[in-house]
């Protein structure tokens, strides 16, 4: 069973190109095990000066489990950026690597995904660069995927509107079994739903707060949700105002 995953905490990342462009390869591979994520927080807990075993009685995860995350072998999701920050006294951003200046204001827009509604890849052509950007309160590491909610299938818990922030190289399925995730399908469906096992082996069920299940799906790709941006917090960036905060952005590093 995967770590909880937050649904309402904000704090993303940056870019969302694989499930718009079709270019996501057919299998579940895409889920890396052998990439490396640095961070800073071995620097932080040795100026601390805290053992690793310290660190993780503070957080509530296992010595191991912290570990790996410290030597960069998992991602760091929003929930162990809270944990490690809160434990380190920093803010979640000082965790990033400092010599990485690949972060902004600006994510694009990839397409809606599903609560209810159905998308058909057919009828949403999306550009490579997205449907649009929005401006968000926080720097954004490179790699996330945003989607706006289509439907109403996840209500309460999501409102047609919200963004959804995921991780842009996704996770295997077994990682969000029980949780809400961000799906794709092998027909080109994009959902957001619960995902549990389905009846036959290699296929799964798509569970709703608020609709009738989707039964016996294949999934190529699937990404737990790190973060949401609820609807009426978030405005398209017109190109003059994305203009003016790339200058400020520019200006001020």
């Amino acid at each position: 069973m995967p770590q909880n995953v937050p649904n309402r905490q904000i704090f993303v990342k940056h870019i969302f190109c694989l499930l718009g462009s079709g270019a996501l390869h057919q299998q579940m591979e895409i889920c890396l095990m052998d990439k490396n994520y640095p961070n800073r927080i071995r620097e932080i807990r040795k100026s601390k000066g805290l053992t690793i075993e310290e660190l993780a009685e503070e957080t509530g995860l296992s010595v191991s489990f912290t570990g790996r995350l410290e030597k960069g072998e998992r991602r760091l999701s929003v929930h162990h950026m809270d944990l490690f920050a809160a434990a380190l006294a920093v803010e979640p951003q000082d965790l990033l690597p400092s010599t990485n200046p690949r972060t902004s204001n600006v994510v694009a827009i990839m397409g809606r995904i599903g609560a209810g509604a159905e998308i058909l890849p057919d009828e949403e052509q999306i550009p490579p660069e997205g449907l649009y950007e929005i401006e968000t309160p926080f720097p954004l590491p490179e790699d996330a995927l945003a989607f706006e909610v289509y439907g109403e299938s996840m209500w309460p818990r999501y409102d047609e509107g919200d963004i959804i922030i995921c991780w842009r190289q996704g996770v295997v399925v077994e990682e969000v079994l029980g949780w809400e995730a961000a799906v794709k399908t092998s027909t080109g469906q994009r959902y957001l739903k619960r995902v549990l096992k389905g009846s036959e082996k290699g296929t799964f069920d798509l569970e709703s707060h608020n609709a009738p299940p989707i039964r016996g799906v294949q999934i190529v790709w699937v990404a737990a949700i790190q973060s949401v941006i609820r609807s009426g917090q978030w405005k398209k960036l017109t190109p003059a105002a994305r203009q003016r905060l790339v200058q400020k952005m520019t200006a001020s590093g």
